[in-house]
């Protein structure tokens, strides 16, 4: 059987834990310390889905920070899908994942299925008890509404909340981006 070999990115704003999602999905462990991505930085997986198909997924993450938007665009290309991340607890980041989503598609060349990841979901509940830091979280039924919207019209998208520090949900959200390529006709 030929293995299929997916071109992922895993874009969104600096420190909404992108690194620390393709670590926990790599096995690398996750670390409560923030270091900027230069860049770029890159990963391979392999994984079997249903009905026998055997891919490679090839993840790009993405530097978040303005300054490197420039060299960010080169990465798009050839890519097959995307995980647009935010912090739950970051209200700026969900703000910016249009800017994202634009970005990706106009480098990308075409609207590419899409996950979208509200990511630090071990840390609502103590945000939620602080009356000033609650003003920044995004509940779920707003991603999920933001979501919709992009699946109005007419694009591949789907939406699942992630912790890289316990590690929930951090494989369904690559397996989830995986079947949309698939499904979207992503076998190369």
């Amino acid at each position: 059987m030929v293995t299929a070999l997916f071109k992922i990115v895993l874009m969104g704003d600096g420190s909404v834990g992108k690194t620390s999602l393709r670590r926990t999905y790599m096995g690398e462990g996750f670390r409560a310390s923030y270091m900027i991505t230069i860049g770029a930085d890159f990963a391979v997986k392999k994984m079997s889905l249903e009905g026998g198909h055997d891919v490679s997924i090839q993840i790009w993450d993405l530097a978040g920070q303005e300054h490197f938007k420039n060299v960010r665009s080169t990465f798009y290309r050839g890519a097959q899908g995307a995980l647009a991340v935010y912090s739950t607890v970051e209200r700026a980041s969900f703000e910016n994942l249009p800017n994202w989503l634009d970005e990706c598609w106009k480098n990308a060349g075409k609207k590419i299925p899409i996950v979208i990841i509200g990511n630090k979901i071990d840390l609502r509940e103590q945000f939620e008890d602080n009356p000033v830091m609650k003003q920044t979280i995004v509940t779920t039924e707003e991603g999920q509404a933001f979501t919709d919207s992009i699946v109005d019209q007419g694009i591949h998208a789907s939406f699942i909340e992630t912790s890289a520090k316990t590690g929930e949900n951090v494989e369904a959200s690559f397996l989830e981006l995986a079947i949309s390529i698939l499904e979207d006709g992503g076998m190369m």
